[in-house]
């Protein structure tokens, strides 16, 4: 671990720190208020998980995703997705369980984005146990309600469709605009596969869906068809 700690601080670039803080909201009152950066773009990130994931332990991996440091963090997270992959079944459930554990640490949208379908997402869909994905979706945490929706990803590569839709109705209301781009972002991922479903929700829906979901939602539709459910949406 400390190797990991001193090779992301050598890393750091102070260029790069003033504009990730503008680009993940660090500001007062914004989602990442407070954050601290090292300026380490994900691909360098990615090779430094690379190149120690195999001598990382979980205790390890779970002071590292505590750590001040946005990059850190991230580097703890994709640390798991590659022990994840060649784990056993018991050490894949102690990485959910240590995932479930710190979401409060899971605190920006690239961090859940990178992290929810390839542990949260895969690991329900093998283990049929839907209550996780309910109750991150019934918190009142954001980043919680992401993980939840952003971890369908996994299934809508499956071709397994039901969980997004019915989380996508659940969330129209949703205050964060955050959330509107998550469950949008999803809802093209399952049209790119299969249009027919999504037709169907925003022929339900679009009226009612906040602009920023319907947009994300329908980008890949042809223009005529973008320009129909626009129209027929509010504002």
């Amino acid at each position: 671990m400390d190797k990991i700690l001193e090779e992301m601080i050598s890393l750091k670039n102070e260029e790069k720190v003033a504009n990730s803080k503008w680009f993940f909201k660090t500001g007062e009152g914004q989602y990442g208020e407070g954050d601290l950066f090292l300026g380490i773009n994900v691909p360098t990130v990615r090779l430094v998980a690379k190149k120690y994931y195999n001598s990382t332990s979980l205790e390890e991996i779970e002071t590292l995703i505590k750590n001040p440091y946005h990059e850190v963090r991230l580097v703890s997270l994709i640390l798991l997705i590659c022990i994840y992959e060649k784990s056993s079944a018991e050490v894949k459930k102690e990485i959910f369980n240590l995932y479930l554990n710190n979401v409060d640490y899971i605190n920006n949208w690239d961090l859940v984005d990178v992290s929810a379908p390839k542990l949260v997402g895969r690991f329900i869909y093998e283990n049929r146990d839907f209550s996780c994905i309910y109750n991150l979706a019934n918190s009142n945490h954001l980043w919680s309600n992401r993980i939840a929706v952003v971890s369908t990803h996994y299934f809508i590569k499956k071709g397994d469709f039901d969980l997004i839709l019915e989380l996508s109705e659940k969330f129209l209301t949703h205050k964060h605009d955050l959330m509107h781009k998550a469950v949008g972002w999803m809802l093209r991922e399952m049209g790119k596969i299969d249009e027919t479903p999504l037709n169907e929700f925003l022929d339900k829906h679009h009226k009612i869906m906040p602009r920023t979901m319907l947009r994300y939602s329908i980008e890949k539709f042809p223009k005529e068809k973008r320009e129909f459910y626009m129209g027929k949406g509010k504002g």
